[in-house]
């Protein structure tokens, strides 16, 4: 039997009714049994700033914590502007601090975007996927997930309601599981 293999999922989103949280959700229930989905908060992590390495606040040493503990990342994030969440680029440098003991490093991963708009956050997936290159995150090319038009994928409840992106989402988690595996250092 295969090992089961820990994934640290960021939620770039930080809103209550968060889209791509839901899609977190919805990924987590169409993962193999190999794969254990958690979710990591970020949004209660202060601002990084390094000044504060040598004596980090509690919340920035458990999410690096929780990081480092993973087998896995799974990135999945709306787009601002082009690019990432403040967010999601906040929990990014606090995981790749102090320098030389960055909790990402060689941890496989893959990028998730969601939006309501046509592109799905093309944007935001490509530049996270820049990020994780000089981070050493192995990042999966294949298949890219960029959710277009998210907001009608799921009911009143957050459950994804639409059978094609569900089917769509089990390829990518099979593929994903098979990433984790061949490329995790456990």
């Amino acid at each position: 039997m295969d090992k089961t293999l820990n994934v640290a999922v960021i939620v770039g989103s930080l809103r209550k009714d968060s889209i791509n949280r839901k899609v977190a959700n919805a990924l987590a229930e169409v993962a193999p049994a190999t794969l254990k989905l958690s979710v990591v908060d970020i949004g209660h992590l202060p601002v990084y700033n390094p000044d504060e390495d040598e004596n980090p606040p509690a919340a920035w040493t458990e999410f690096r914590e929780r990081v480092k503990a993973a087998d896995a990342v799974l990135f999945v994030t709306p787009e601002h502007n082009r690019s990432v969440p403040a967010a999601l680029k906040n929990a990014i440098d606090i995981g790749s601090r102090p320098y030389g003991k960055s909790a990402w490093s060689g941890k496989p991963g893959a990028v998730v975007s969601a939006s309501p708009g046509a592109v799905g956050g093309f944007g935001a997936n490509h530049h996270l996927r820049q990020s994780l290159v000089f981070l050493n995150v192995p990042a999966m090319a294949q298949p890219e997930v960029y959710l277009s038009g998210a907001d009608k994928l799921f009911d009143a409840q957050g459950k994804l309601t639409n059978e094609g992106t569900r089917k769509f989402l089990e390829s990518f988690m099979q593929a994903y599981a098979s990433w984790v595996t061949a490329n995790s250092k456990t």
